[in-house]
């Protein structure tokens, strides 16, 4: 568990400073958000035809309210009045049928475009070595895909289509309005530029707020994922930390609280103001124009008119400031985005790579060295190869390299220097998915989805019938548990795995690893931490699953690798002692020291147990 707010090292540090850095222009940004729209302009186009339309008609109304002002009532033609009246009844109707089609078409152009983010997030994150994964909080990386998505939903679903309808109708409105008087069009509209300059401060503020919001969202979310995981509950309960962890959520949580509060009252005065202003607009109008028509000067239609498009644009102009307000802010939110879509991979497929078909399985590492950091050498110049079909067992104390050894090999980091060849072409010549379909890998606490015992093994190959899977599992020793399934391969084992046993996870890997038939396998020995009967039931399955494999093993238990083709002393990041299992017994050097080291640890109980029963 972390117990502390940052993202640790490499990229997760990148992604800390990345968010707290201070506000970026909004130009770049806004100008690629607009970008999300481009393989949706088809509909982007009608969305605009239907809300120009709607503008339009929204303009029909007050001229024939005018008509009727000015024409019908004073020639007292009532046949007039009845056609301007209806005229008014289907305007009204139109606009609501428009309305109605341009919301549908705002919904599917906004979910399509958040499809797309998601998809392109998923994706990217995808292609990320595992140091990104390594460095970076599981909650942070959800909260991208759940908080930061969700939160841009309104923004690309509702925020760009009142954008446009309201920059249509002010544009429309004042443009008709100019026509009929502009020496009201301009009364009415003079004091709005003043609202300018509180607009950007507004805008800016709720940037800035809505920023550390989603930063702490994302803690939030981390903390969550971490502490009600079933390792972290584990944990949690058996430390007997429940009150502590509650006030670690409590304090996060207060604190989106707090900004969410200030976000929405952030402009409140400003936008009051401005609502006022847009119910005084009118009655300055009506005092002008009351003037204006006792001197002659107007008819009454026009005025009633002025005032009535006067209403109908104060409502958009309020909410074109608003929604600079929320497109302002919400760049937060995109930035955070790109950030993730913008991360670059260091594990990269070349142009030309090169598709091996089904390897010979020739594993050969050429002066490698590697460092997780850049001062400090986990691999120091180290050679050797495995020829196709033979065990090569790595060995040595803790922190000696074995597991990086284990990560190259399937590339899932690049060497610092040197190469690492399957079948004579370096690794980084090859295609991703080639490299991945002849390498096998069971580790030592192997990965098991809340899933079914079919989609946990066909996981290696989808397209598996079950007789394929029946027969795999009886390789791996594992028709006792399909017998004991209630539901048989239908059966749910749960969140990782945890209805299951560790041995019986250890057998669902090597199934898994059976199923897709690799040439090339790497295995962390996966019988470490098992009891003697799920040892055996496991090391059964291994040895049915090393048969015509290359296999590179890290050996815990050294008492496994006999009959290893050649043994590997790791110390240092470095290979010390290189051979047999009697020749480096014989030697006296690491591996002897650690064997001895070994076989008297596992003595001992057993030599305890016989001098408490004589």
């Amino acid at each position: 568990m972390r117990f502390g707010g940052g993202g640790g090292g490499g990229w997760g540090a990148h992604m800390a400073a990345d968010e707290r850095r201070p506000t970026r222009p909004a130009g770049p940004t806004l100008r690629r958000s607009i970008g999300l729209f481009r393989d949706h302009w088809a509909l982007v186009a009608l969305l605009a035809l239907a809300i120009t339309a709607a503008s339009l008609i929204g303009l029909i109304p007050p001229l024939l309210i005018r008509a009727i002002i000015d024409d019908a009532i004073p020639n007292h033609d009532g046949g007039l009045a009845d056609l301007l009246v209806i005229g008014i009844i289907v305007a009204t109707l139109g606009g609501s049928l428009v309305g109605v089609a341009q919301s549908w078409l705002s919904n599917v152009i906004g979910q399509g475009v958040m499809e797309d983010v998601r998809n392109r997030l998923y994706a990217r994150l995808q292609k990320m070595p595992l140091r990104f994964f390594t460095t970076t909080r599981g909650g942070e990386i959800l909260s991208r895909f759940s908080n930061d998505v969700n939160a841009i939903q309104d923004a690309v679903t509702n925020t760009f289509s009142s954008l446009l309808s309201n920059v249509i109708t002010v544009v429309s409105t004042v443009i008709l309005m100019s026509i009929l008087d502009w020496r009201l069009t301009l009364l009415g509209l003079a004091a709005l530029p003043l609202f300018i300059w509180p607009t950007r401060r507004a805008a800016a503020a709720q940037r800035r707020l809505l920023a550390r919001q989603q930063e702490r969202l994302a803690d939030l979310s981390a903390h969550t994922q971490e502490t009600l995981s079933i390792n972290g509950v584990l944990l949690m309960k058996l430390f007997g930390q429940e009150s502590y962890e509650m006030g670690r959520f409590r304090g996060m949580n207060h604190d989106v609280r707090d900004l969410s509060i200030r976000r929405a009252m952030i402009g409140r005065w400003f936008f009051m103001f401005l609502g006022l202003f847009g119910a005084l607009a009118p009655a300055l109008v009506y005092w002008y124009g009351a003037h204006a028509i006792i001197r002659g000067d107007m008819q009454i239609g026009t005025v009633v008119a002025m005032a009535a498009y006067l209403t109908r644009l104060f409502g958009p102009v309020t909410q074109l400031f608003s929604t600079h307000v929320t497109v302002q802010s919400n760049m937060a939110l995109f930035e955070r985005i790109f950030d993730y879509l913008d991360l670059k991979s260091e594990i990269e497929e070349k142009p030309d790579a090169v598709e091996l078909p089904r390897a010979r399985g020739r594993v050969e590492f050429d002066h490698v060295s590697f460092a997780y950091t850049k001062h400090r050498l986990a691999l120091n110049d180290v050679s050797f190869a495995v020829e196709p079909g033979q065990i090569a067992a790595l060995v040595g104390p803790s922190g000696a390299g074995k597991t990086t050894i284990s990560y190259l090999i399937p590339r899932l980091f690049d060497v610092t220097e040197g190469a690492v060849r399957l079948d004579g072409i370096d690794v980084r010549d090859l295609t991703l998915a080639g490299l991945a379909a002849n390498i096998g890998m069971v580790t030592q606490e192997p990965f098991i989805f809340h899933a079914s015992l079919r989609d946990n093994i066909a996981y290696a190959r989808p397209g598996a019938t079950d007789d394929d899977i029946l027969r795999v599992m009886d390789a791996a020793n594992l028709s006792d548990l399909l017998a004991r399934m209630p539901k048989g391969l239908d059966t749910v084992v749960g969140e990782r795995g945890y209805r299951l046993s560790g041995g019986e996870r250890q057998r669902i890997a090597i199934a898994r690893v059976l199923l897709k038939d690799p040439p090339v396998l790497v295995l962390d020995e996966a019988t470490n931490s098992l009891d003697s009967e799920s040892e055996y039931a496991v090391q059964s399955a291994v040895a049915k699953l090393l048969a015509g494999r290359t296999t590179i093993v890290i050996a815990h238990r050294l008492s496994t690798i006999h009959s290893a083709d050649q043994i590997l002393v790791l110390e240092d990041g470095r290979i010390v002692e290189h051979g047999g299992h009697r020749e480096l017994l014989a030697l006296g050097g690491l591996y002897a020291r650690l064997y001895e080291r070994q076989f008297t640890s596992e003595r001992a109980p057993a030599s305890l147990a016989e001098a408490e029963n004589g």
